[in-house]
């Protein structure tokens, strides 16, 4: 354990300072839990589920994110790529290899995260934002704006629990991008809500990419990705099959897929 702190420790010094994330021979896997068997029948039947099992879920990933670019990972349900990305956010953690970050950084992975279902829309922007490292004083400042953007209304003094799914997205991404994070990861969120808002939080994404910010981005809307990101990632079966310019790899990925 000592050892891999030291090594940890050494990855953090001689990160690369052009890189945003860096991730090294990264591996991970989730123990598979089985019901125990209750009758005798079961116990002979799944007599060899005794042993745990595990499934890997990322293999041998290595990628480095440049800061200022949008990068999209790409591929088909349950290939890891969300999985990828909670790592990046550390809501997960490597089995093995090392993930590292360079910057502040914010996630929309799931709707309401962070939010408290029994407190008020501008409530929850303060408790959200203070998350975010922002004291009352910067949130005062940001709150009409943040209101703004998510177009709540008067609807932003009603309990969160009120809230439609469209409405959550709205409020999570109004904070996300209000609260000066160099890095901001985000998960199929920009696929709920109606296509005023989608196409708004697009643009808004757009103008994002175009400055110092670093995007991440898991989406299955190839169109829009061509569009914003510079860069894609294709995650296969838990591998990074192909890594490079945006346009390439999606027209590699629709001829498999096809």
């Amino acid at each position: 354990n000592n050892f891999n702190i030291k090594v940890r420790i050494t990855r953090r010094i001689v990160m690369n300072q052009n890189n945003a994330i860096e991730i090294r021979d990264m591996h991970k896997y989730f123990k598979l839990v089985f019901d125990k068997p209750q009758t005798l029948k079961e116990r002979l039947v799944f007599w060899n589920k005794a042993k745990p099992e595990y499934h890997e879920v990322l293999k041998d990933i290595n990628i480095d994110i440049k800061k200022g670019e949008t990068v999209a990972l790409i591929g088909t349900n349950g290939s890891g790529k969300s999985t990828l990305l909670k790592l990046m956010t550390k809501i997960l953690y490597p089995n093995k290899g090392t993930i590292e970050t360079n910057g502040k950084l914010t996630s929309l992975l799931e709707l309401g995260a962070g939010f408290h279902p029994d407190f008020t829309g501008r409530e929850n922007i303060y408790f959200n934002a203070s998350i975010f490292g922002l004291t009352r004083q910067e949130i005062d400042k940001r709150i009409d704006q943040i209101i703004e953007f998510s177009e709540l209304g008067t609807f932003i003094d009603n309990p969160v629990r009120t809230y439609s799914s469209g409405m959550y997205m709205r409020l999570a991404f109004s904070v996300a991008i209000n609260v000066d994070a160099e890095i901001l990861l985000i998960d199929e969120i920009l696929s709920v809500g109606d296509q005023h808002f989608q196409d708004k939080c697009f643009n808004k994404l757009k103008e994002l990419s175009q400055s110092e910010k670093t995007i991440v981005i898991v989406s299955h809307s190839l169109g829009q990705i061509e569009q914003l990101c510079s860069r894609a990632i294709w995650v296969f079966q838990g591998e990074i099959k192909e890594d490079g310019n945006a346009k390439d790899v999606i027209n590699k990925y629709l001829k498999v897929c096809q």
